[in-house]
């Protein structure tokens, strides 16, 4: 038998390889017009990116090694013109010599792949301007970023490719611009999971630019290429990387007669046999069946490429196998984050009208006593009727793709999500948790489905009739108080039985926390009381968040074309501040640099406070932190306070953030502007005490006047540790052996477990690096805090001032409403 295979990379190679295992008595010649056989495609963006040094790393298999190990006939820069199925012939040229020649078979292989998306553009065809799906493309684009120095790119298209070779160049130190037609990048996901990299890549200095696509291309006298947008914008660059897609190469199966499927692909079975018997076909040419749908359609991707060589070389050495069809599995790295996916994306079930469900979830990586975890954000799309997996997404740093492997083969064993809450996942503290992430996916999407909870999720919050209804966070205050969703009233969920009057069961209670959790736990509490209509929203308000704040996230155009700044780190590069105000004289600024790796919310922030107060206007302060919340919090901290982030790096986990300190005047416009922070701790209880501590300092580091006025149980916050002597009657007496004395003496308000509970988050504060309560009373004076002790209440509870921790004051009621009359902001804890 002679077998002829036209194309010699993934699925070509793959199928001459699995034939000659099958069949050693075969002819078999491996046809490639190129230069190179089986080479990693996918590693192209990261030979240009210098990751990967050397050249001969990107060829799985070399002609001659392929020729020795397998005994194939490799024939590299031979091109196949035509085929004549009906004469079993192969016209081929020899593109080294020009020589034509013809070659016979019993059985033919097309393996032709496919060929970037070229549309009638002007200019495309310059100099500089570059699309990338081979060998001799990444060499081409490499030398030219060497040869002329290319300090600035502009990247078309946020596929797979458009993102890894933004991703590359940016990290080649050249600044970057990414421009996609749609709302998003890759495709594959949907836009909310997409927005987590959104987030990531404008942290990491890319600018994204959404809704426009590349209208044409001219050069400038200086020979700088000029990208014109379709919304009338222009781009000035040194480089461009056109990426908008690919199309199957189908030429030679249209001109052979065979018949086309979707997109001009050609049509196979189910053992990747086109309409002629004797021609198979193979890779990103063909038109594969969906395993969610049984729909016909195109995923080129490189593992389906492989096994599909495979399946055809089965069939071809006379086995009976077959291609069941793709889920169109995938994965990818964006800087510090992994994005992968199975299945369908909910866009997909949309536009076929298959009803779905969704719900997300934000767990740690591993478990959260090791040291390490990382949040990562999942979605699961599925069926309400019988539980069917449908697709899944993922997006963060550690753990990503294991997710999705497991997911990605239940799916195709066609497990349902109540499955999933049976897998037995291999657990160890360094690697995952008892429930891990894909059981926690099942429980939640089969709480759904059997009706424990109702979802909403955050596109229907717009929608909300806030007049029939209401909404409720159930964070902390101190949460809350970061932000939340207009018109959300806050009730904790601590304390959400207590308060259960406050909420109408006339009324539709939708419930929102940070993750989903929280708020499970008390759509599950309402519920049980009566509640009727209670709603959970499903992913938190980290997900609301992020989405719309990545919609209004649009970064001006004026803003590339930027100097990329020079040193280690990826550096978001900000549009410049137009000075003002006269011209001072001329001093030479000086820049001092602050550690606070390491250090947990409101860490940073402090030592950032603190370090502005020892440099002067003009001058660099320089922060690097360990804390993901960091890089949202300095920018509103510089905003609030009137100094100006320079930029904000991050790099393995470090973020850097240079900030200018502004005029002094602006700052005490802000402190006396009516911005003063006032807090009655009314509570006794270690946990409240730390939250107010905790609010009151990071007021403090923004410059607002901050009074805590301690009365009742919360004195205890303020009583020394060790016995004081002094004069008290037996009433005072009781009362003091009653009283926890001193802070290290506090319970929780929740699971004190007789003083277990306040032992056990006091260790896991000191291993996560956050404050212990009497180092945040010794900051909190040490910042200017000023905090009294109620005199009435020292009264009735009879504790004295020499009980009392140095730096007290000791005042009434109208010192607390002077205090909350000069403050835009009064809380009671």
């Amino acid at each position: 038998m002679k077998v002829i295979v036209i194309g010699g990379v993934a699925g070509g190679a793959s199928a001459a390889a699995r034939l000659r295992r099958l069949d050693e008595q075969a002819e078999i010649i491996l046809l490639e017009k190129g230069e190179y056989i089986s080479y990693a495609n996918c590693g192209l963006p990261y030979y240009i990116g210098n990751v990967i040094k050397e050249k001969d790393a990107l060829f799985v298999q070399t002609p001659e090694a392929m020729h020795d190990r397998f005994n194939l006939d490799v024939r590299v820069m031979n091109e196949a013109l035509s085929i004549d199925p009906q004469a079993h012939l192969v016209r081929i040229q020899e593109r080294r010599t020009g020589r034509i020649y013809t070659e016979s078979y019993d059985k033919l292989v097309l393996s032709p792949g496919a060929e970037p998306k070229k549309p009638p553009i002007e200019g495309l065809d310059l100099e500089g301007i570059f699309t990338l799906r081979t060998v001799p493309d990444t060499f081409r684009i490499h030398e030219y970023i060497d040869k002329h120095a290319v300090r600035n790119a502009v990247v078309i298209g946020a596929g797979f490719i458009g993102v890894e070779m933004a991703e590359n160049l940016k990290d080649r130190g050249i600044d970057v611009a990414l421009v996609e037609f749609t709302d998003q990048v890759v495709a594959s996901m949907d836009a909310d999971m997409a927005s987590f990299l959104h987030q990531h890549m404008r942290l990491k200095g890319l600018n994204l630019l959404f809704r426009t696509g590349a209208a044409g291309f001219a050069r400038h006298a200086d020979g700088r290429l000029q990208v014109r947008l379709t919304t009338g914008h222009t781009l000035d660059t040194d480089l461009v990387i056109f990426s908008i897609g690919i199309t199957p190469d189908n030429r030679l199966a249209k001109e052979a007669g065979l018949e086309l499927g979707i997109g001009g692909s050609i049509k196979v079975d189910r053992r990747l046999r086109t309409s002629d018997p004797d021609i198979y076909a193979v890779g990103d040419a063909i038109q594969i069946e969906n395993l969610v749908t049984g729909q016909p359609g195109l995923i080129p991707l490189a593992g389906p490429a492989n096994k599909q060589g495979r399946v055809a070389a089965e069939n071809i050495a006379g086995r009976d196998s077959v291609f069941e069809g793709v889920q169109g599995t995938a994965v990818l790295k964006v800087f510090d984050m992994t994005a992968a996916s199975t299945g369908l994306n909910e866009k997909q079930l949309k536009r076929d009208k298959i009803p779905y469900e969704k719900t997300y979830i934000h767990p740690l990586d591993h478990a959260g006593y090791y040291p390490g975890a990382i949040q990562m954000s999942l979605k699961m799309l599925f069926d309400p009727a019988n539980g069917r997996i449908l697709g899944a997404q993922a997006v963060g740093v550690n753990g990503v793709e294991k997710r999705i492997d497991v997911l990605a083969t239940a799916q195709r064993l066609g497990a349902t999500v109540m499955d999933l809450e049976k897998l037995e996942l291999a657990y160890a503290p360094p690697y995952s948790s008892a429930k891990d992430p894909v059981n926690m996916l099942g429980f939640t999407a089969h709480n759904i489905i059997k009706g424990d909870v109702k979802v909403f999720h955050y596109h229907d919050v717009a929608d909300l009739d806030l007049a029939e209804a209401l909404l409720v966070d159930v964070r902390t205050p101190e949460e809350f108080a970061l932000g939340s969703i207009t018109e959300a009233i806050n009730i904790p969920l601590d304390e959400i039985r207590q308060r259960v009057h406050e909420l109408p069961k006339t009324k539709k209670i939708y419930i929102l926390c940070q993750v989903g959790l929280r708020g499970y736990l008390a759509a599950r509490i309402l519920t049980q009381l009566g509640y009727e209509q209670v709603y959970n929203l499903s992913g938190g308000y980290k997900l609301y968040h992020t989405v719309v704040m990545d919609q209004s996230a649009e970064i001006p155009f004026d803003c590339f074309g930027l100097p990329v700044n020079e040193g280690e780190g990826e550096k978001l590069v900000y549009c410049p501040v137009p000075e003002t105000g006269p011209a001072k004289a001329a001093r030479q600024p000086r820049t001092l640099t602050i550690d606070a790796g390491g250090l947990q919310c409101p860490g940073p922030i402090l030592k950032l406070a603190e370090g502005i107060r020892q440099i002067e206007s003009g001058d660099r302060l320089i922060v690097s932190a360990t804390d993901p919340g960091f890089a949202s919090d300095v920018g509103i901290w510089c905003e609030r306070t009137g100094h100006r982030l320079e930029d904000l790096a991050v790099k393995g986990g470090i973020y850097t953030a240079s900030i200018i300190k502004g005029e002094a005047q602006v700052q005490n416009q802000s402190q006396d502007g009516g911005n003063d922070k006032s807090i009655v701790l009314f509570s006794g209880d270690l946990d409240k005490a730390i939250a107010a501590m905790i609010i009151a300092n990071g007021a403090a580091s923004m410059g607002r006047k901050v009074t805590i006025f301690f009365t009742f149980w919360g004195l205890n916050v303020l009583r020394r540790s060790h016995r004081v002597a002094v004069r008290k009657t037996a009433i005072e007496k009781m009362f003091g052996w009653m009283m926890p004395r001193g802070s290290r003496k506090l319970g929780l308000s929740r699971m004190n477990m007789a003083g277990l509970g306040s032992q056990m988050i006091r260790q896991v504060m000191k291993h996560k690096n956050v404050s212990s309560l009497e180092e945040l009373l010794e900051t909190g004076l040490a910042n200017g805090i000023r905090m009294v002790a109620c005199q009435m209440s020292m009264d009735v509870m009879g504790i004295k001032p020499e009980e009392l921790l140095p730096g007290i004051e000791i005042g009434g009621v109208a010192t607390m409403l002077g205090a909350a009359e000069r403050s835009d902001t009064s809380l009671f804890i």
